[in-house]
């Protein structure tokens, strides 16, 4: 089993429904579990853009990328820092 690992991330525009269905397709290429953490302790499962949405991350805000495996949370934290 691979070690989980953490990216950190400044959001460049709001967690809307375009770049929050960017980071479900990204999240659905690797099998274990991936999560977006804001700094006050929600968090969302990186599978589900409803659930992303309803963070209401504002651009600006730092989130962490959580995942069981690296490549999984690199790929979904570049996601998240190109948004538009």
């Amino acid at each position: 089993m691979s070690p989980s690992s953490e990216v950190t991330v400044v959001l460049p525009t709001a967690l809307h429904a375009r770049p929050a269905g960017a980071v479900v397709r990204a999240a659905a290429a690797f099998p274990g579990a991936v999560e977006v953490r804001l700094a006050d302790g929600r968090s969302a499962t990186a599978r589900s853009a409803l659930r992303l949405m309803a963070l209401n991350a504002p651009a600006g805000a730092t989130v962490t990328v959580h995942a069981d495996e690296l490549s999984a949370a690199e790929a979904v934290a570049e996601v998240l820092r190109t948004a538009d």
